[in-house]
């Protein structure tokens, strides 16, 4: 969104007035003290303990604790900064304007935010000594800067220094924040708002489209063809929902975990937690509302899927904290994830669920975590990255990856079509003869995930590409078809 004035303030907008600029919520999106305790308590766990210890001294001495244990970890370019606020900077800096970053942030955080912009002739920050906050801020402006400037903030902290500023620029200040400003007659030289925060910020929040991937949980209930079942259904649904809700929390705690290293991903600094769009603090409030439905959900259906639930909970925590960073591990967890969908579904319907099924799903999900990772390997070799950042993978893997990820899912092939010969089948299927129509079926997909990998034009998950993809929709739709025909329909010779 371009600043357009919103007042005409000649004093205020005389290059010779400096710019005073808070950071958190200002220049930034996001709140760097709170980052800093996440930052402090991910390298640290013990900071955990210590932080009501280091509240009771004070609000300096707090932040100072925080920088040393989080020093090294928070660099200039980790925050997500308001670029039409930048932009704006920039333009006054280019008309030889004086630039004051003044932050109650600590300076092992201010710092290193104006060396990288490298705008700011000046830094105020909070130290061990004071927090420059307020009144105090107001001080420092005075002491170092003078008493003609014009202030950029956001929150009701800053009204005693609008109030002697020269004039107000306005970072996402609440109507009435806004409606105090103009009362005490300072002129808004500029005001920046982003788009309001709405439905569709929260939906990408708690991935809803990563939902899809528990409709495993149906498969149980689909394989023993139980689906005219209303009583199964109305359980399996349940658990679906369950599943789901105690995901968007694990996604979320993830999200918040993974911050800083999200703002160096090419798309994942857009989402809404790494662009600032949601504050962390309503992250972990929705995370903790959604897991207590989960568990409220959970409690109502049988008591296996609940434990079942915290051990999916528990998996998922251990893959995003700390798996996801070993070579092959993160790959084998993600299919023993996918398999552990399969296994809650039949323990909310009180289904068995089948070695079989269990053998097949192991295979195809360690192929398609596979692409995942050959995907992003690919996109790296094409950007002439040798290896991943925060993952243990190198572009030279992909002839190891490579060739264990298209034997994975050709023994999941085999599987089913071992399955498909086994005397039980008969016995269950009019017409089992169609299930190797099936297999020829999973060999085509699988080896068009495969080629689209090779080309670069893979998603980086390849469920959602699967669903995405024509493709890959009309195959799945197929084979799902010849399974049923394989059950229902006799066709040729096939006997009960």
């Amino acid at each position: 969104m371009n600043p357009t004035p919103t007042a005409s303030l000649t004093s205020a907008d005389d290059p010779r007035v400096p710019i005073v600029v808070d950071l958190d919520g200002t220049l930034t999106t996001t709140d760097t003290l709170v980052e800093s305790v996440l930052l402090a308590v991910k390298h640290q766990p013990s900071t955990l303990l210590a932080l009501p210890l280091w509240l009771l001294s004070g609000r300096a001495t707090f932040k100072t604790r925080i920088a040393e244990r989080a020093a090294g970890h928070a660099a200039g370019d980790a925050w997500p900064y308001r670029s039409d606020l930048l932009d704006y900077l920039k333009d006054q800096k280019a008309r030889g304007r004086r630039l004051v970053l003044a932050t109650a942030a600590h300076r092992s955080i201010a710092d290193p935010v104006a060396a990288h912009l490298d705008l700011f002739d000046m830094v105020l920050a909070t130290d061990e000594t004071r927090n420059l906050k307020g009144n105090a801020k107001l001080a420092a402006i005075r002491e170092q800067v003078g008493a003609d400037f014009v202030y950029a903030g956001d929150s009701s902290a800053d009204l005693p220094i609008w109030l002697a500023a020269r004039g107000a620029i306005l970072a996402d200040a609440s109507e009435a924040v806004s409606r105090q400003v103009k009362a005490g007659g300072v002129s808004i030289v500029r005001e920046f708002r982003q788009p309001a925060l709405g439905v569709s910020d929260w939906l990408r929040a708690l991935r809803v489209h990563q939902w899809l991937k528990n409709v495993l949980i149906f498969v149980p209930l689909l394989t023993a063809f139980a689906f005219t079942q209303l009583h199964s259904v109305a359980v399996v649904v349940a658990a679906f929902v369950a599943f789901s809700l105690a995901a968007s929390a694990t996604y979320i705690g993830n999200d918040l975990w993974d911050l800083q290293a999200d703002r160096r991903h090419p798309r994942k600094r857009n989402r809404p937690f790494a662009s600032g769009r949601i504050g962390i603090p309503a992250g972990v409030a929705a995370a903790a509302v959604a897991m207590l439905a989960a568990l409220g959900l959970a409690l109502m259906l049988p008591r296996a899927f609940l434990w079942l639930l915290l051990i999916y909970v528990a998996l998922t925590s251990a893959y995003s904290w700390v798996l996801k960073g070993y070579v092959l591990i993160d790959v084998l967890m993600l299919a023993l994830l996918y398999t552990h969908r399969i296994v809650a579904g039949g323990a909310a319907s009180g289904i068995t669920v089948s070695l079989w099924l269990l053998g097949f799903s192991v295979f195809i999900f360690l192929s398609l975590a596979l692409i995942k990772r050959c995907a992003e390997l690919v996109s790296m070799a094409q950007d002439g990255v040798e290896s991943a950042r925060g993952r243990d993978y190198r572009v030279g893997d992909l002839v190891v990856l490579w060739p264990m990820g298209v034997g994975s899912g050709l023994c999941a092939v085999v599987v089913f079509a071992l399955f498909a010969s086994a005397p039980e089948v008969a016995t269950r299927y009019a017409t089992p003869a169609l299930l190797w129509l099936v297999a020829v079926g999973l060999i085509y997909w699988l080896a068009r995930l495969w080629i689209k990998t090779a080309r670069g034009e893979m998603h980086d998950d390849p469920v959602i590409y699967a669903i995405r993809d024509r493709g890959s929709r009309i195959a799945i739709l197929a084979m799902l078809a010849t399974v049923l025909a394989a059950r229902y329909l006799h066709v040729g010779t096939a006997t009960h």
